[in-house]
């Protein structure tokens, strides 16, 4: 909040207590009381994250929407040219669809943090189509990157789903469909935390929550099936995005290594199969889709030892 409260009067807070049983609900009431011209507080039963984002989706009075979760945070100089940025859209008619800027994996007791950013992929401080968008293996655009315009989500009337985790991959993924007009700031604007051992993207709570996570991959997979043109260049984009998260899911089932998360990984390519025979093929026969697949024990551990670099390449989890 304190790291929020930076913006001024040039922001609304929507602070969402989503059920909580501690103290969260009376800290929240007293930031509404200190800082009433900013910050609105919402008080509902719980139904997870999707619902959350809903909820402060239907409530916020702004043009540009950013998602920030309890236990991140902005950097200042970065949130203020990003808001400057904003501020000098204000008469323009054809205002950006999303803002993009970088992330820092700000993992606990590691020292170097892992900062992802797109001066690489993206064109910078101007507005852009997904033509002039390079996609790259494994760069992708997380919440944590992502600025919408609100009236892009109203008009999809976007929805995310209640109890369930993992969600946010939605987030970052169907609204960018409809993105025609895109920005790009090259600045380290989100703390992404990660490290506790509580926390939903760690790798045995994923583990154990994986049929949520089967069921967002899903979602995706659907999606992209019924919309997505796949040589298009944002057809590009979301193949690229949903291998990654196919592969996570694929990983995760391996990673658990039971028969039943075997079954589980074999039923996902099995779906992907059953819904888009060409981007079954593609995925299947793209190296990540070979290397998860390979056959037999010695064939798994190649696929967790692929993983594991990638791991420690790109500091997730």
């Amino acid at each position: 909040m304190d790291s929020l409260l930076v913006g001024g009067q040039k922001v609304e807070i929507i602070l969402v207590d989503d059920g909580s049983t501690d103290k969260t609900a009376t800290m929240i009431d007293e930031y509404a009381t200190n800082y009433p011209s900013l910050v609105k507080t919402i008080h509902q039963a719980n139904e997870g994250h999707g619902q959350a984002v809903n909820t402060g989706l239907q409530h916020a009075q702004r043009i540009y929407i950013k998602i920030v979760d309890g236990d991140d945070w902005l950097d200042q100089v970065a949130y203020q040219k990003a808001l400057a940025t904003i501020e000098s859209w204000q008469k323009d008619e054809c205002k950006p669809d999303v803002l993009l800027t970088n992330y820092i994996y700000d993992k606990q007791g590691v020292k170097y943090k892992k900062t992802m950013e797109y001066s690489k992929m993206l064109p910078q401080e101007e507005v852009f189509d997904w033509s002039r968008v390079k996609v790259r293996l494994g760069k992708y655009f997380l919440m944590h990157a992502i600025i919408y315009r609100k009236e892009l989500l109203q008009k999809m009337a976007f929805q995310l789903p209640a109890h369930t985790f993992y969600v946010d991959n939605l987030y970052a993924f169907e609204p960018l469909f409809y993105a025609k007009k895109l920005y790009y700031l090259d600045v380290d604007l989100y703390h992404y935390f990660i490290g506790r051992s509580d926390q939903s993207v760690n790798e045995k709570v994923m583990i154990s929550r994986i049929d949520q996570q089967l069921f967002v991959n899903r979602r995706m997979i659907e999606f992209y099936a019924q919309n997505v043109v796949p040589d298009s260049f944002v057809g590009k984009y979301l193949f690229n995005y949903l291998e990654i998260i196919t592969a996570i899911s694929s990983i995760l089932l391996l990673k658990d290594g039971s028969n039943e998360s075997l079954r589980k990984k074999e039923q996902l390519w099995h779906f992907i199969e059953t819904k888009d025979q060409k981007l079954y093929q593609k995925l299947r026969l793209s190296l990540v889709g070979k290397g998860l697949n390979m056959p037999g024990k010695a064939g798994r551990k190649l696929a967790l030892a692929v993983y594991f670099l990638a791991q420690k390449m790109y500091g997730f989890n």
